[in-house]
């Protein structure tokens, strides 16, 4: 019986010893877990910071874009139809689509007809950005043609041809309201945010039937880049510091 009574000593040790084995390990698993609980609260905190700074610049380039269409309509609206122009809401551009007025076929240099309407329209445009001055990235002078050139020459010779009118007339306009008296004091800015860019007839406009618009086609925009990208961008690098109001 003694020796019964011992041996049982010795497994009630060895089960006391387990048991205190078994619960150091629980004691560890219990706070790997809290650890890792806390851990995915934290990022599941810094995603939805992410996202509500993400919102933010969403819901302020909404407002900055009506706002920015509303100043550029109660400006230009009484002059649009005289000048066969329009201007685009979700684009925020101002199109100039009447071709007979803006060059001679094939060539760069402004008409007559234009350059009066860019006087009277770039200056007062410029008036209407200093107000959002904060929230542009680029202001892009786009020119656009048609696909055609003439019988002789392939599509993609027509293509380059016209990519070299396209961006050959863009210079010519930003020369022109670049030289205007009464933008002197813009010029600086004018440099560092005015780009002209040729499209060739990447952006062609069509008929209600899907077919090429030759007239429409043709024509000259100034199109406001605001730099809601980049401000997500910066968020999404975790580069992103407080959010500006005025966006």
């Amino acid at each position: 019986m003694a020796v019964e009574k011992g041996y049982n000593n010795g497994l009630d040790l060895q089960n006391v010893e387990a048991g205190e084995h078994w619960i150091s390990i629980s004691d560890l698993m219990a706070g790997l877990m809290m650890v890792f609980l806390f851990i995915s609260i934290s990022l599941m905190r810094s995603a939805f910071m992410e996202r509500d700074k993400i919102q933010e610049v969403a819901v302020a380039y909404e407002q900055n874009q009506v706002a920015l269409y509303q100043a550029l309509l109660d400006e230009f609206e009484d002059d649009l139809e005289k000048w066969g122009a329009k201007i685009d809401r979700t684009t925020l551009s101002v199109e100039f689509l009447s071709p007979e007025v803006l060059f001679d076929r094939g060539k760069i240099n402004l008409k007559l007809r234009f350059k009066h309407i860019l006087s009277d329209f770039f200056p007062r445009y410029l008036g209407i950005l200093k107000n959002f001055r904060d929230s542009i990235q680029e202001i892009r002078i786009e020119g656009h043609t048609s696909s055609v050139w003439n019988s002789s020459i392939s599509e993609d010779e027509a293509y380059f041809k016209n990519m070299a009118l396209s961006q050959g007339r863009t210079r010519s306009v930003l020369e022109y309201v670049y030289q205007l008296d009464q933008v002197g004091n813009d010029r600086p800015w004018i440099k560092k945010t005015i780009a002209a860019v040729g499209f060739s007839s990447s952006h062609l406009k069509l008929t209600t039937d899907g077919k090429e618009d030759l007239e429409a086609s043709r024509r000259v925009s100034f199109r406001v880049i605001t730099n809601a990208e980049t401000q997500i961008r910066k968020i999404i690098e975790g580069k992103y510091g407080k959010t500006s109001s005025g966006f």
